[in-house]
C-alpha cells in the first residue's frame, strides 16, 4: 500500500497523513495519523472533495512543527497543501458509465452493432449462445436514448 511504502520511506517523519476517495459514489476514507482529531485527515479529505474527484489518494508526509500552528492552523496547512498539489495535478475526465446487458438474435445483431458510438455506447463484451448477450457500456447521459433505440429495434435490455 502507498502509505505503508511512505512510513517506510520516510521513518524519520513525524507523521504521514492520508485521504482518499475511490469510485462512484465514492467511498472515502481519511487517517490523522496521531496528529489531534479532525486536523489532518479530513481537511485533506476536504480538499479532495472540493475538487470533485474520484479515484484519487493524497498523502502528507509531515517532518516537523504543527504544535504552535493550533488545531485551526493545522487543519488548514494539511487543506491547503493538498489543494495546491491538486491544482498541479494532471486529471483525466472519466464519463460516468452503466453497464446495460441486451440480448439478441443473431439477425439483429448488425442492427444493434450500429449503435455502437465511441464515448456513448462502447461494447464490453459479447457472448454467443442461441442468442447473443452483449454487455455495453453506455454514458449516463445516454441511457435513455439507447433503451429507446434498442426498443424501437424490439430489443429488451436489463442492467447486470
Amino acid at each position: 500500500m502507498l502509505v505503508e511504502r511512505l512510513r517506510r520511506e520516510h521513518h524519520d517523519a513525524t507523521h504521514v497523513v492520508f485521504a482518499w476517495r475511490i469510485g462512484w459514489p465514492p467511498a472515502e476514507r481519511s487517517s490523522d495519523a496521531g496528529e489531534p482529531a479532525g486536523t489532518a485527515g479530513p481537511p485533506i479529505l476536504a480538499a479532495l472533495r472540493g475538487a470533485g474527484l474520484s479515484d484519487v489518494a493524497a498523502v502528507v508526509v509531515r517532518y516537523f512543527g504543527g504544535t504552535k500552528l493550533g488545531r485551526g492552523g493545522l487543519a488548514r496547512a494539511y487543506g491547503d497543501v493538498v489543494h495546491e498539489a491538486l491544482v498541479a495535478l494532471p486529471t483525466h475526465a472519466e464519463r460516468l458509465r452503466r453497464r446495460i446487458l441486451v440480448e439478441a438474435p443473431y439477425e439483429r445483431l448488425g442492427a444493434l452493432r450500429r449503435l455502437l458510438v465511441p464515448e456513448r455506447v462502447e461494447l464490453v463484451a459479447e457472448r454467443f449462445g442461441a442468442a447473443v448477450e452483449i454487455e455495453l457500456a453506455v454514458a449516463e447521459e445516454e441511457v435513455e436514448a439507447l433503451r429507446a433505440a434498442l426498443a424501437g429495434l424490439r430489443l429488451a435490455s436489463r442492467e447486470p
